[in-house]
């Protein structure tokens, strides 16, 4: 079995990685550049972040697998259909990991702590500390999208006794969240917490439009796509003080440059891209446990699971 990893990865990564599979199978990691050769004779690609189109795949003729994590935007699924290649995504592996970094986010801000580690290193003078924070208890969040990583979110703010709103494309029902159309939750909540798939009809969802309906002091959350956010209208009502602030795990486009605005601006938290990595840089254990299964199944001509196309079955 000889699986392609494509994309870049730290040395110690790249050997955690390594370790998560059977000693027997080969594991190739690197760049595009560096797996045009390998990806010939792949069984299995895992494309991290890299685009998958019908121009790869013409260079992989026994690809059989497409594996990725829980996002899947980077896969073309119709032209892998056409090619014959299963695709499976890793729904819901990481949303306890994005859950607990969405808490993570909202108490960072309301408690001031990378603020006030940042005053306590620089060794300020007590008498020249000065900041606003809040208490998280009946906060009022909503939730738009609530999937995985949406009802973890959803449980661990009710731990803190916070008021849950939440909107979904189809109708859930979970004890303690408040269902509400789309414009509603906007308005109502302190903070908002992005937990959908970036796509056509999402892309650019959180517009000028939306700033304008949000509380002047709401907080933005997004751990899931950055596209879905309109980020030059971002970084506009953050200097203008339409909204309060955001804290951004994902970005339009990735590494965030490092002259990007968002950078240098007090009222915002910036990730890169880490809330699904819990164990390392660019490493989630429970997500190559899950890879390893999916692919066994795989070889043991079973269905894999978290399967996004279908392939018709071989006459």
């Amino acid at each position: 079995m000889k699986v392609v990893i494509i994309g870049s990865f730290p040395d110690m990564t790249k050997e955690n990685i390594r370790n998560s599979f059977p000693g027997e199978w080969q594991i190739c990691i690197g760049s595009p550049a560096e797996m045009e050769n390998e990806i010939k004779d792949a069984d299995v690609l895992i494309p991290e972040h890299v685009k998958v189109d019908a121009a790869l795949l013409k260079k992989a003729p026994g690809l059989k697998l497409v594996q990725t994590g829980a996002g899947y935007d980077n896969v073309g699924l119709e032209a892998c259909t056409r090619f014959g290649v299963q695709v499976c995504n890793a729904s819901g592996i990481n949303a306890n990991a994005v859950a607990e970094h969405v808490m993570a986010l909202i108490l960072c801000w309301y408690k001031n702590i990378a603020k006030l580690d940042r005053f306590m290193k620089a060794h300020g003078d007590d008498s020249c500390l000065d900041y606003t924070g809040a208490e998280v208890s009946e906060k009022t969040i909503g939730i738009i999208g609530l999937g995985h990583v949406g009802k973890q979110v959803a449980e661990y703010c009710k731990a803190f006794h916070m008021r849950v709103l939440g909107y979904s494309y189809k109708p859930v029902k979970i004890n303690g969240v408040e269902q509400r159309d789309l414009e509603s939750l906007i308005r109502e909540s302190d903070i908002i917490s992005l937990h959908i798939p970036l796509k056509d009809s999402t892309r650019h969802m959180i517009n000028a439009d939306v700033f304008s309906m949000m509380k002047p002091d709401a907080l933005l959350i997004n751990t899931s796509r950055g596209a879905i956010i309109d980020e030059p209208q971002l970084v506009r009502a953050l200097e203008y003080g339409e909204i309060g602030g955001a804290c951004l795990d994902v970005f339009e486009e990735e590494p965030l440059r490092m002259d990007h605005p968002l950078r240098k601006m007090d009222n915002v938290i910036l990730t890169p891209h880490t809330a699904g990595l819990p164990d390392g840089a660019k490493f989630h254990k429970k997500r190559y446990q899950f890879f390893v299964s999916n692919i066994e199944r795989m070889m043991r001509n079973e269905t894999p699971e978290c399967c996004l196309n279908q392939i018709p079955a071989e006459e």
